[in-house]
């Protein structure tokens, strides 16, 4: 009689989760993402929250940077650097204030 082999449960983890802290080195020189001119984003295309997220801002008319993970070599560990999680988007505003993961209510009232 044949054995099965056990099946694989596969995790989703984040981008973010997968990346190295930040150097104190690189944190020094990524201190505008703390408090940019505009609203900065960070987030992924393959990333519901981000698209929504991204979508809510347009819909608004709001002027706001996005950083791409998937395209911007240092973006996770710059997004990381500003919330100190690994869930995306990060939605850093102008007053050094960020979100992160924000539900659509809780951006619009941030605006």
């Amino acid at each position: 009689m044949a054995r099965k082999a056990p099946e694989r449960k596969t995790e989703r983890r984040s981008l973010l989760a997968s990346r190295e802290p930040a150097t104190a080195r690189t944190l020094v020189a990524m201190s505008t993402d703390t408090a940019p001119d505009r609203i900065l984003m960070f987030g992924a295309e393959w990333c519901r929250d981000c698209r929504r997220s991204k979508a809510l801002l347009d819909r608004e008319g709001v002027a706001y940077d996005y950083v791409d993970l998937e395209a911007v070599a240092d973006g996770a560990d710059r997004a990381y650097a500003v919330s100190g999680r690994t869930q995306i988007p990060v939605v850093v505003f102008p007053d050094g204030s960020h979100l992160v993961e924000p539900t659509d209510a809780e951006l619009a009232a941030k605006l």
